[in-house]
């Protein structure tokens, strides 16, 4: 636990800003950042998706606080300035794709972005280290632009993108501890707080609000940034994988959707009510059960992750093979329940 005091001013000063800014980002961009219901959403009425900008606003202001509080290690700035930079572009990314809803801004265009936001790490040293060259680069960009885009699809239902959020970025404090990666101790705490005072305004009755695009891209591309910046291998290689097993969930759901679509003749752009939360829905289970089963789901999974970091390759490859089979039944299940 004392090893986390050092990072509770930047999840505390995140937590508040976010929190106490919303209700005045409510009022003030709600006219701008209104998500309207359509054939795939069926909120009630027109819904502030202000969301994002309270998160954004807590964690850059977290950063830039420790920035000047702080003494770093040699190096680190030069990280955080990547997670700021690239995090800046994907935020504003978000936000015009906001603006321009219901249609939204092209795919392509998107995603040349947020590939944009990756070279940026890159520059910044923070990459796939366990690959030399220029694959390192390739998957990087692949990694960055398929994390953000999955967080995106998984905001489907209330709390469920910002459940996931909060986990994977407690998840990444806990396993980067201790870590000659400091940023990703700073970046991960400020992120979870950031996230948390959210998180009460996406259930909330008077004061609803969604994340919106700004806020799902920024919580995948900051997830998928912080996935980078941590030694899983101390203990045997085979750890390098273990965010995959943290971010497993949406990750799946990605996958599970392309597969589905392309099954169907259907681009993996166009959305679709096929997301497992969406099929669970429709096989009788209620929003809130559905919400705390992914959360229990991950919470097993990230421990399962942790444990990869901590044994040997056998107890490693016991552990992945576990995970692959729970969610190819759970693939297999939604298919069948849905014959």
């Amino acid at each position: 636990m004392a090893d986390l005091l050092p990072y509770l001013p930047a999840f505390s000063a995140a937590f508040f800003i976010a929190a106490l800014s919303l209700p005045i980002l409510r009022k003030t961009l709600a006219p701008y950042l209104g998500d309207k219901p359509t054939a795939l959403k069926n909120h009630a009425g027109i819904i502030p998706a202000v969301g994002g900008c309270a998160v954004a606003l807590g964690f850059f202001a977290s950063l830039l606080m420790v920035r000047f509080t702080t003494h770093f290690p040699t190096g680190t700035l030069n990280n955080l300035r990547g997670i700021f930079y690239g995090g800046a572009i994907i935020f504003a990314l978000g936000i015009i794709d906001d603006i321009r809803k219901p249609a939204g801004l092209n795919p392509y265009i998107k995603m040349a972005f947020q590939a944009l936001a990756a070279v940026i790490l890159i520059h910044y040293q923070i990459r796939i280290q366990f690959i030399p060259g220029i694959g390192s680069y390739i998957l990087t960009v692949l990694w960055v632009v398929g994390v953000t885009n999955a967080l995106n699809l998984f905001d489907i239902m209330d709390g469920l993108a910002a459940s996931q959020g909060a986990l994977a970025a407690l998840a990444f404090l806990v396993i980067s501890l201790p870590s000659e990666f400091i940023y990703v101790n700073f970046a991960a705490a400020a992120l979870l707080g950031a996230v948390l005072g959210f998180w009460p305004y996406n259930h909330s009755k008077k004061l609803k609000a969604f994340l919106g695009d700004s806020g799902s891209y920024l919580l995948g591309f900051l997830l998928a940034a912080l996935a980078l910046g941590t030694n899983y291998s101390a203990q045997n290689p085979l750890g390098v994988f273990a965010p995959l097993i943290i971010l497993a969930l949406p990750l799946f759901d990605t996958l599970f959707v392309s597969v589905v679509r392309l099954s169907k003749g259907i681009s993996p752009l166009k959305g679709t009510p096929d997301h497992f939360p969406l099929r669970l829905e429709r096989f009788g289970m209620k929003r809130p059960a559905i919400l705390l089963m992914v959360a229990a789901v991950t919470l097993c999974y990230i421990a399962l992750a942790y444990a990869v970091t901590k044994v040997g390759v056998t107890a490693s490859v016991i552990i992945y093979l576990i995970v692959l089979a729970d969610l190819a039944a759970f693939a297999v299940f939604l298919k069948w329940k849905t014959k």
